[in-house]
């Protein structure tokens, strides 16, 4: 029960521009400064999206933000509709307003609807709860969790970002995803001060874990993230989904470490992690008519 209650309380290309359209090509915006009140009140937000009801106190010990300025930000969201305060108690809650955020959002459905069932028969055969995600930016996306399906839950959801350094998701696509979205997703971690991404500043050591991805054809969770994250208890390798041999997305296992060491884990699981990785980029490939 403690395990599964430090479990619970953790939270898993450019186009040519010589015809203009929209439904292919990204639209070229001249740059200027973002608009630092909009950076605040996104932060805002996405605080209290994530510890699901906050205080005015609680926002500042996870954003750092001042006190005023956190409600000027929490008015100006509820002015929006995105956040109430609670009726009883002096704290905010996000409002069902917030799903129109995600509902342009779409990367992750075609790789969902591939892994679900091939997903579900490899936790029937492992016994050890897996997910499934597609890149996004500076992480990678859940896009489906078979966590859940049994008495074992590690608290998390499709649509969870999972840190590209911190997890064996991340680094599992980033090993073997092209070399220039992996140089664009290095650059988005530059600034970062998580400790799982400091690696990103030694080039050359970064480069060495990935290539030991590559020769072993797994990764594994940093063991700075399993502690931040699952008090150390959990941890997880992961495999890339590749597609032409190049990844478009991951596929993990997740276990608890009293229960299995990592060497049992990959003499155990590996293969049919691989497995079900190759099942799911045919099942992608058969969607898309390849």
């Amino acid at each position: 029960m403690l395990v599964q209650n430090s479990l619970d309380r953790s939270a898993a290309d450019a186009m040519p521009t010589s015809i203009p359209d929209a439904s292919t090509e990204r639209v070229s915006m001249p740059s200027f400064e973002p608009v630092t009140a909009a950076l605040r009140v996104l932060e805002v937000l996405f605080a209290l999206n994530r510890l699901k009801e906050a205080s005015v106190g609680d926002l500042f010990r996870e954003t750092g933000l001042n006190r005023p300025t956190i409600v000027r930000m929490l008015e100006t969201l509820i002015h929006a509709g995105l956040v109430a305060r609670h009726p009883s108690r002096p704290v905010y809650v996000t409002t069902g307003r917030t799903l129109e955020l995600s509902s342009g959002y779409r990367k992750h459905e075609e790789m969902a609807l591939a892994a679900a069932p091939i997903l579900a028969r490899l936790h029937t055969a492992l016994q050890w709860p897996s997910d499934v995600s597609v890149f996004d930016g500076d992480a990678m996306v859940v896009a489906r969790t078979s966590r859940g399906e049994g008495g074992l839950h590690f608290n998390r959801r499709p649509g969870y970002r999972a840190p590209l350094l911190g997890t064996s998701l991340g680094m599992a696509f980033l090993a073997f995803c092209d070399p220039t979205t992996r140089a664009r997703a290095l650059s988005a971690l530059a600034a970062s001060d998580d400790p799982w991404n400091a690696v990103v500043h030694d080039p050359e050591r970064l480069e060495g874990q990935l290539a030991t991805v590559r020769a072993n054809g797994y990764a594994s969770m940093n063991p700075d993230y399993s502690r931040t994250s699952y008090n150390g208890v959990a941890s997880a390798i992961g495999v890339p989904v590749l597609i032409g041999g190049v990844a478009v997305g991951s596929l993990n296992l997740m276990y608890l470490r009293h229960a299995l060491d990592e060497a049992d884990v990959v003499a155990r699981f590996v293969a049919p992690l691989r497995a079900a990785a190759a099942e799911i980029a045919a099942a992608l490939s058969t969607m898309r008519g390849g």
